[in-house]
C-alpha cells in the first residue's frame, strides 16, 4: 500500500483503528449544518459527505461559476437544501441562517482564483473579506450556532519563498489580491472570535457558546473541478481536446492533496469544536506530507502518464501575474490536536482524479460515483486492508 502514509510521512500498511481518526461517539445524524459555497468544487464534495453522514445541510451560495460543474454533474442539490444567495447580502444571508437554526456553520464561499483576483481585486476583497465578516456577523445573531469552521487557504501566509513549511503562528500576508484577501479573512475571523466569541468565555455561565476556528488547506485536487487557470482542470481540458496543455511556472512547488483530505480535517475540526473545549478555537493547517509538495512539472508529467492517449504539455513562457514559487504547510497541530493525518499519497490522489473524469466522460452516474470515492476514503479512515488501496487503482 505504497500510496498510504502514516503520521510521520512513512510508507506503511495502514492498520490503525478508526478511533485514531474518527470520534466513534459522535454522530452527524440530524445535525443542522449551514454550508456556504456548496455550489463550488470543494463545497460540493463537502455537502455530499455531510449528507452521507446523515447531517441536515442547508447550502447557501451563488450559481455555479463554470459549466460543467460538480454541483450539477454530481446532483449535489438532490441531498441537501439549496439556497442561492450572495454572502455579501447581509439581509438574505442572516435570514437564511437564522431561519435554519444550524448547530454548525462551514464557511467555504469565496472568490478562489489567484489569476481572477488580478482582474477583479475589489470584488475579490468584497467577497473574501466583507463576505466572511457578513457570515460571522450572521452567526453572532443566530443563537443556535455552536461551531464555526471558516476556510481560508495556504496562501494566507507572508510567503518568504523559503524551504520551510509554514506554521499557524507564522505572519500572515499575501502578494496578490487573492492571497491578501484570505489573510484579511483570517484577521476578520480572529477579530470576531476575540470580540464576540472569546475563547476564555466559551461555555461559561455568562459567556457564550460559539467556538470559531479557521482552516488553511493546500492546493486541493479531485474530480469535478473545472475552474479556469487551475493546473489540474487545465490539464484535463487539454487532454480531452487532444491538444498540448500550456503550463505556466512548471518549477513552482505546491502542497497538493486530494479534496477529501482537508474536508475530513474540516469535519474533524467541527466535531472537536462541538465538544466545547476552547483549545480547538484557533487556526489549523491541513496539508500533505512534505514529499507530496511537488513542482507543477512533476504533476503535469504524472498526469500525462495516468491519462495516456498521447496527452502532453508544453511550458507557457508568456509573462503572467505573480504567483508564489515555493509553498509548503506544516500540519503538525492538526495531527497532534485533531488526530488528522493525510491518508492518500499524491499518486493515489491523481489516480482518483483521473478515474473521476474518465467516468464522467463515459456518462457514468456521477452522483453515485462521487459517493463511491467518498466511501473509499472513509474506508481508509476505518483502517483499510490492502484491498482498499486496490479500490483506488481499479475502481
Amino acid at each position: 500500500m505504497e500510496n498510504l502514509v502514516n503520521e510521520n510521512g512513512e510508507h506503511e500498511h495502514h492498520d490503525q483503528s478508526s478511533a485514531e481518526y474518527l470520534d466513534s461517539t459522535f454522530s452527524w445524524r440530524g445535525r443542522r449544518v449551514f454550508l456556504t459555497g456548496h455550489t463550488g468544487f470543494k463545497g460540493g464534495w463537502m455537502a455530499l459527505w455531510l449528507a452521507k453522514l446523515g447531517a441536515n445541510v442547508r447550502g447557501y451560495a451563488l450559481e455555479p461559476c463554470t459549466e460543467p460543474n460538480l454541483f450539477t454533474v454530481a446532483r449535489v442539490g438532490s441531498v441537501i437544501e439549496d439556497i442561492r444567495g450572495d454572502i455579501r447580502d447581509a439581509v438574505k444571508l442572516e435570514a437564511a441562517m437564522r431561519d435554519f437554526a444550524p448547530d454548525v456553520v462551514f464557511h467555504l464561499a469565496a472568490q478562489p482564483l489567484v489569476h481572477y483576483s488580478y482582474e477583479d481585486p475589489i470584488g475579490t476583497f468584497e467577497t473574501n473579506v466583507i463576505g466572511t465578516a457578513r457570515v460571522l456577523d450572521s452567526v453572532r445573531r443566530t443563537p443556535s450556532v455552536h461551531a464555526v469552521v471558516s476556510v481560508t487557504t495556504d496562501k494566507c501566509y507572508e510567503n518568504k519563498e523559503w524551504i520551510w513549511p509554514y506554521r499557524e503562528t507564522d505572519p500572515l500576508g499575501g502578494y496578490d489580491p487573492y492571497s491578501s484577501s484570505k489573510a484579511c479573512a483570517e484577521i476578520v475571523s480572529a477579530a470576531y472570535r476575540q470580540s464576540y466569541f472569546p475563547v476564555d468565555q466559551l461555555g461559561k455561565q455568562h459567556g457564550h457558546q460559539v467556538a470559531v476556528a479557521t482552516a488553511r488547506a493546500g492546493n486541493v485536487i479531485g474530480g469535478g473541478d473545472w475552474s479556469p487557470g487551475r493546473l489540474l482542470p487545465d490539464l484535463v481540458r487539454g487532454f480531452i481536446s487532444g491538444k498540448p496543455v500550456l503550463i505556466r511556472r512548471p518549477h513552482s512547488i505546491r502542497p497538493w492533496q486530494h479534496v477529501l483530505e482537508p474536508i475530513h480535517g474540516y469535519i474533524r475540526l467541527a466535531e472537536r469544536l462541538l465538544t466545547g473545549d476552547p483549545r480547538y478555537a484557533t487556526a489549523y493547517n491541513f496539508g500533505p506530507i512534505e514529499d507530496d509538495a511537488r513542482p507543477v512539472s512533476w504533476i503535469a508529467e504524472r498526469m500525462t502518464g495516468f491519462w495516456g492517449n498521447g496527452a502532453s504539455w508544453v511550458w507557457d513562457e508568456a509573462p503572467s501575474p505573480h504567483e508564489a514559487g515555493y509553498l509548503k504547510l506544516d500540519a503538525s497541530r492538526a495531527r497532534a490536536e485533531l488526530g488528522w493525518t493525510p491518508l492518500l499519497r499524491l499518486d493515489a490522489a491523481l489516480d482518483l482524479l483521473v478515474q473521476w473524469y474518465r467516468a464522467w466522460q463515459s456518462r457514468t452516474d456521477m452522483h453515485h460515483f462521487t459517493l463511491e470515492q467518498i466511501g473509499i476514503y472513509r474506508s481508509l479512515l476505518a483502517g483499510p486492508s490492502s484491498r482498499s488501496e486496490d479500490k483506488v487503482r481499479s475502481q
